[in-house]
């Protein structure tokens, strides 16, 4: 292909329309499978000490943890890396790469005497599928006019996020049966009391093999390397000069970090706070709810207003974590208020994260407002790494996680504020309500 301008309407409707399309619906399951393999942690840890890893509860945590930090830094390589080689080249590969976690968890599973070292290396590698979300909306929004970009961004997206529920959702199914037989390897005995248990841990990590392979290979053959100019490192750094890109990072690690971070945590906190309760099978509530709330979060924006939208939000989110602390205190303890709370927490997140994405072109502009999303996301996905880790931090030196909590009421306040003194008052410097509505 030598020509491409979708904002050529002959064009589009001749050829672009379905070329755009198809290349959608192909990024789509392999975006999903992405996220599924960044989250394989967050369920697979649950029972590692329980199976006879001989880690501390802290280091459990973590693991939960590392795959948020490497794919943070993976996004800002990706979201520059798909430019040059394409996106079908890059989807193919970077789908591709997700073997080696995959591969190298069910192996180390198989020995409950591996090194903690080793599963933290691997917990590193299974980043590869976080650094795919700035890649994959990289790659996909060249494909559309500029009028049906972020209608297609959203839908990428968003259904993307759905791999964490997936992921979420039926490793707790077939670590619980010998899905694999023979070639899945012994299970791990679980002992509760005077029962035992039978898993097949490692089945969490080898249920991913065929979907990557398979998905990979519809891409290699249905997507596209567009005919695009390769643009300029220093042209995309140019958006650094700007304190506009740190202040949007700070709220996109409060929109999109909470959700990820929340459902790298949310079933060990099950696990530790209401230990009695066994929530596993339903923890991808929570992560789904987040996931169909970004394109609400959208929409709200575009009716009410990006920045009073983030702002109402917000307030939601503290009430959340208001609730969590009330629920699980001894004096008013309660599986179903804290639950619910936590649900409130990943749809609130859901929704901040579409609003705080319609502010982007409206604070940069359609020059910068790509590689101000590309950056933004790669830091914002940080909060994947530092919600668990402040867990872990609290409940080892305090024996609760209350000083967490209290701390993302703080962040999330500081937030608000940045909303409406830079963008939401109305003599703010970016005023994106009036704008929104010119």
């Amino acid at each position: 292909m030598n020509y491409w301008n979708p904002n050529d309407q002959q064009f589009w409707e001749s050829k672009g329309k379905k070329i755009a399309s198809r290349n959608l619906w192909i990024s789509i399951p392999n975006l999903l499978i992405a996220f599924s393999v960044w989250q394989i942690w967050s369920v697979l840890s649950l029972q590692l000490i329980d199976a006879g890893f001989n880690y501390t509860t802290e280091q459990v945590y973590s693991l939960t943890a590392i795959p948020a930090l490497t794919g943070a830094l993976l996004r800002i390589f990706y979201s520059i890396g798909v430019t040059y080689t394409g996106g079908k080249t890059w989807t193919v590969l970077s789908t591709l790469i997700l073997l080696l976690p995959v591969l190298g968890i069910s192996i180390a599973l198989n020995n409950p005497n591996t090194p903690y070292t080793t599963m933290a290396l691997l917990a590193a590698l299974c980043g590869f599928g976080g650094g795919n979300f700035a890649s994959s909306m990289a790659a996909i929004g060249p494909f559309f006019p500029k009028t049906k970009q972020g209608s297609a961004l959203g839908i990428n997206g968003g259904l993307g996020n759905l791999g964490v529920s997936l992921a979420q959702f039926l490793i707790p199914i077939v670590i619980s049966i010998p899905l694999f037989g023979a070639l899945g390897g012994e299970p791990q005995t679980i002992q509760n009391g005077t029962e035992s248990t039978q898993v097949w841990l490692q089945n969490g990590a080898l249920i991913w093999v065929i979907p990557i392979i398979a998905f990979a290979f519809l891409a290699f053959f249905g997507m596209t390397n567009l005919p695009l100019e390769k643009p300029k490192l220093a042209s995309q750094l140019e958006v650094f000069k700007g304190k506009h890109m740190y202040l949007i990072t700070i709220l996109y690690i409060m929109s999109f970090g909470s959700f990820i971070g929340y459902s790298a945590a949310f079933p060990l906190l099950i696990d530790g706070e209401f230990p009695e309760i066994n929530a596993v099978q339903f923890v991808f509530i929570g992560p789904l709810l987040g996931a169909l709330g970004r394109p609400l979060g959208g929409y709200f924006a575009d009716k009410f207003g990006g920045a009073k939208v983030s702002i109402i939000d917000i307030i939601l989110m503290v009430i959340g974590i208001i609730g969590v602390i009330f629920f699980i205190d001894e004096n008013s303890r309660s599986f179903i208020g804290f639950f619910v709370s936590f649900l409130l927490l990943f749809a609130t997140g859901g929704i901040a994260n579409g609003s705080i994405f319609t502010m982007f072109p409206i604070i940069f502009g359609p020059q910068e407002s790509p590689a101000a999303i590309g950056f933004a996301s790669a830091i914002g996905a940080f909060g994947g790494f530092f919600i668990p880790q402040l867990f872990g931090f609290s409940i080892q030196h305090t024996g609760n996680v209350n000083l967490a909590l209290y701390i993302f009421i703080s962040y999330y306040v500081l937030c608000a504020i940045i909303i409406w003194y830079y963008y939401a008052r109305k003599h703010a410097e970016i005023p994106i309500d009036t704008l929104e509505n010119q």
